[in-house]
């Protein structure tokens, strides 16, 4: 058996000179990357040194999304406490439906819940679950208030209910509307609203729209804002959307995968103004607060058990009443999976080592950041901020040299539409840094820095914008 401690090290990659460690990412076609790594699975097995090198290579051609720069995604860094937690969970191998399996592990996803609960300020308390992906815990929110308008649907399925409607932003993450296919609400009765220059929610345009669906025959039963969109960092007016809700007895979901994290801040909570008022919340601390992936929560503001209610099956090999110890901590039925993982530990572990405190100073720190990065680009010829920044998300436009004295016009836009999927090509190529890049509605096709790793430096951030200069000054 190839020893642990030898595998274990090869994480870290300065152990390893085979990788090149200064790159993020060491770029190969598909087909290329097939051949190097042999990917066949033969009847006979391999020698251990040769699983060692499996190893080295699994881990020299992925990206290093704990590298400085590495700005892809709305995750990045490495969190080590969390770390931890996930060999920890990964070696003793358990399944968090019963106490009887995962005794442990259920005190803990027990905890860190009631204490998000506490952040978030539903102080007569609530519940909820850690779920494999924000996506998933969007269409449990999707499924229980679907279930809170109309318990029957759950067993009679789609025949015992009028034609429903979700009301959410044109900026929302797409999981709405692939909540809406799975469930057999369908994607023509999520009703997009409108949003500001910004990307938030207009509260009025809200209100219009229910009032179409209700003219149609339709019947809203849920809205589901953000906190922090996926492109812009935008935050929706939770309060002013709630009031909407309550006038019209509507489930209010936030989609605070995200943003989330902005409410462990006194400095920046505010953008999450309200959101104590909603029914339930989808919070990923894999994403700004850095646990490792996944650690995604789905909580909600109910004391009637209405998560068991909604999905529970009863089996009986599983959830027997009658067992010896109180069977309230038996979390499985509350869930739409029977396997599940312990992921609440991995933002325990960090929770405990860290602390509040040092949780709020990684949220201004990153946010700090994402200013200083705007501000820098203010400054340079040939960038161009998209808008201000409202969170960690910085958009902007690169323009070569060649474009920089284009009159505005569609013939420019156009020309600069080409350029960052260009740049980000020899990015890669080269393994430098890795920036996404998009369009937005008729916006032509900008760069999007998402902030977040203490690990990133004022001088990593100053690199980023020479090495796009550099990467596409001849465009």
């Amino acid at each position: 058996m190839v020893a642990l401690q030898e595998i274990l090290l090869l994480v870290d990659l300065d152990n390893d000179t085979s990788v090149p460690v200064f790159q993020v990412c060491e770029w190969h076609s598909p087909e290329q990357l097939k051949k190097l790594l042999d990917l066949e699975l033969r009847d006979g097995g391999e020698a251990e040194s040769e699983i060692l090198q499996r190893c080295r290579d699994a881990i020299r051609y992925s990206v290093k999304t704990s590298h400085p720069r590495f700005f892809n995604q709305l995750y990045a860094g490495m969190e080590p406490y969390s770390m931890v937690a996930s060999f920890i969970a990964e070696a003793v191998k358990t399944n968090l439906y019963t106490y009887e399996v995962a005794p442990v592990f259920t005190l803990m996803e027990d905890a860190v819940l009631r204490k998000m609960i506490k952040v978030i300020g539903w102080e007569e308390g609530g519940d909820g679950i850690f779920n494999p992906g924000g996506s998933l815990s969007n269409m449990y929110a999707v499924n229980l208030a679907r279930y809170r308008y109309c318990p029957d649907f759950k067993e009679v399925g789609m025949f015992s209910a009028p034609r429903l409607v979700i009301l959410t932003s044109q900026e929302c993450h797409y999981s709405i509307s692939k909540g809406a296919a799975l469930m057999g609400i369908g994607t023509k009765n999520v009703y997009t609203v409108p949003t500001d220059e910004r990307g938030r929610m207009i509260p009025s345009a809200l209100e219009e729209k229910i009032m179409l669906a209700k003219s149609e025959g339709a019947v809203p039963f849920m809205v589901n804002a953000t906190a922090g969109t996926t492109v812009l960092g935008a935050f929706d007016p939770i309060d002013e959307i709630a009031d909407i809700c309550e006038k019209h007895n509507l489930w209010l979901h936030v989609d605070a995968c995200w943003g989330g994290a902005a409410i462990m801040s006194k400095k920046h909570k505010h953008l999450l103004k309200g959101i104590h008022r909603v029914d339930s919340v989808a919070w990923n601390p894999h994403k700004m607060l850095m646990a490792s992936l996944q650690c995604s929560a789905f909580l909600v503001r109910d004391k009637t058990s209405l998560l068991q209610h909604c999905h529970s099956a009863r089996a009986s090999y599983l959830f027997q009443q009658d067992k010896f110890y109180d069977v309230s901590y038996d979390t499985g039925d509350k869930s739409v999976q029977c396997s599940r993982k312990p992921d609440a530990f991995k933002f325990w572990l960090m929770w405990k080592a860290l602390g509040s405190r040092e949780l709020e100073q990684r949220v201004d720190r990153a946010l700090a950041m994402a200013r200083y990065l705007a501000e820098e680009i203010k400054k340079r010829e040939g960038f161009r901020l998209v808008l201000e920044p409202e969170y960690a998300n910085v958009c902007f436009w690169y323009l070569p040299p060649s474009m920089r004295n284009l009159p505005e016009s569609p013939e420019l836009w156009k020309k600069l539409h080409t350029v960052a999927p260009v740049v980000k090509q020899r990015m890669m190529k080269k393994g430098s840094m890795m920036v996404g890049y998009q369009p937005l509605g008729e916006k032509a096709n900008f760069f999007r820095m998402v902030v977040i790793s203490p690990q990133v430096s004022r001088q990593d951030l100053d690199f980023v914008l020479n090495e796009i200069h550099n990467l596409g000054k001849d465009l």
